[in-house]
């Protein structure tokens, strides 16, 4: 049987069910070699798999009401047909019902033979019973509501009821499913960004500066050819999220400094330091595992960052003693939850507990504290996450301010767009409303 987009795609959806993997990697290995050769059939294998994972909850909560028995007892492989399969008959107006349907059954006959029949009849239901539905009252069940229509965890949407209210909740979390802008960083080290518009003009990528960060290019339509530019090839760009884009910023290294980078990951942040620093000072690159930093490391390479230096270490232990009060400024790039990030990891909402929060909020606290040993007198420490929930960020900050008075909150000056920021002076992001991803950052200032 010949491979087809929806067999990918529900091949890669069973694997990030049954494995904990994010759909990105998962879903560019699969479309980096030939199993689909079709330029539309990769198109359509990308919007099954990421569609699917954002209205997953949605598509659930109508399963539920017409599968006989309960949805979590059947297989993944027979979930992830039928999730895909509704997914095309509520949301792909230009795919045929029957021929979603047709799909769906000639693929369970071939991966789960014995579920054809339960598909096709769930599938028929379906059609059947689009009308009939019940959701949650919007007045009586605010939480439900958004959970079931706009697809999120119920226990997440509570918490974000309590901190934004229903109108920005719902707005917040219908953002969250929709396919988010690809962003492109210029990396000034290579080339300048009217030259890099220009070029990519030239290839047929139309473009566009970002509305906040002054490296930003946001990529008009598909941008399958990125990777074939002149600029991209040349190390000129690297895709990376407007917010993402305003944490180096954020830090305002001066050419010369000496900056600290922990839990510095595969290097985007790291780069960008570098770029800002005009290849003109130092940066030490922690994280914990071995293998981003070989990633970031090859990241430099491309970009042409020369001041890094990376070092495999736990950024909740003490670097030592030689390392106190020696750096300009230090990035904590928080592990966090990745609410933030949503639009583009909808896998994290469906894995992401209320259980994983206590143990996550205590190890920022520890990398906090012990980052707070190494920038000098006078100098800076900036914290950051991708992350919507205030124990994350907020919370973190005021026990941080309330065990360390050596440090105060220092509001980040001009350029740095104050739209950006809030009455104390943090850095704070969220989709529906800036068009980019969700996050938090802080600079706190070391007084003594």
């Amino acid at each position: 049987m010949r491979e087809t987009a929806r067999g990918v795609a529900v091949d890669l959806l069973v694997r990030v069910e049954r494995t904990g993997a994010y759909a990105e990697p998962l879903l560019n290995a699969a479309l980096s070699g030939r199993l689909l050769e079709d330029p539309r059939d990769r198109g359509l294998a990308t919007r099954l798999v990421y569609d699917t994972l954002r209205m997953q909850g949605r598509l659930d909560w109508i399963l539920r009401q017409i599968c006989r028995g309960r949805l979590a007892d059947l297989e993944p492989v027979t979930r992830a047909i039928l999730r895909t399969a509704l997914y095309q008959l509520e949301f792909a107006d230009r795919i045929p019902a029957f021929a979603a349907v047709d799909a769906a059954v000639e693929l369970a006959k071939a991966r789960v033979p014995e579920r054809a029949a339960l598909v096709n009849a769930v599938l028929r239901s379906a059609l059947r019973k689009r009308d009939a539905i019940r959701w949650p009252d919007p007045v009586r069940d605010p939480a439900g509501h958004i959970a079931a229509t706009a697809s999120h965890p119920p226990w997440l949407v509570r918490r974000w009821l309590a901190v934004y209210g229903p109108g920005e909740t719902a707005a917040l979390c219908r953002a969250d499913n929709e396919t988010p802008p690809r962003t492109l960083r210029v990396n000034r080290l290579r080339i300048t960004p009217a030259a890099a518009r220009e070029a990519l003009a030239a290839a047929g990528l139309a473009c566009e500066p970002t509305p906040f960060s002054p490296d930003g290019l946001a990529v008009a339509g598909a941008a399958a050819s990125l990777s074939e530019t002149a600029p991209f090839r040349e190390g000129g760009l690297h895709i990376q999220d407007e917010a993402s884009q305003l944490v180096a910023p954020l830090v305002d290294p001066r050419p010369g400094e000496t900056l600290l980078d922990l839990c510095a990951g595969s290097g985007g942040k790291t780069t960008h330091l570098a770029a800002l620093l005009e290849n003109s000072g130092e940066i030490l690159a922690v994280d914990i595992h071995p293998r981003k930093l070989a990633d970031l490391e090859t990241l430099a390479r491309r970009l042409g960052a020369t001041p890094i230096r990376t070092w495999a270490g736990d950024a909740e232990a003490d670097l030592g003693e030689a390392f106190h009060a020696r750096f300009d400024r230090v990035l904590v790039d928080a592990p966090c939850s990745g609410t933030g990030t949503l639009r583009r990891n909808p896998e994290i909402k469906w894995r992401l507990q209320p259980r994983d929060l206590g143990p996550l909020v205590r190890r920022q606290r520890r990398i906090l504290d012990a980052a707070a040993a190494y920038p000098r007198r006078g100098g800076l420490l900036v914290y950051a996450t991708c992350a919507l929930l205030p124990e994350e960020n907020d919370g973190v900050i005021v026990d941080f301010l309330e065990r360390h008075p050596e440090y105060a909150p220092d509001p980040p000056p001009p350029p740095f767009p104050a739209a950006l920021l809030d009455g104390g002076g943090y850095f704070r992001t969220l989709p529906h409303r800036d068009g980019m991803d969700g996050f938090f950052g802080v600079r706190l200032r070391r007084l003594g």
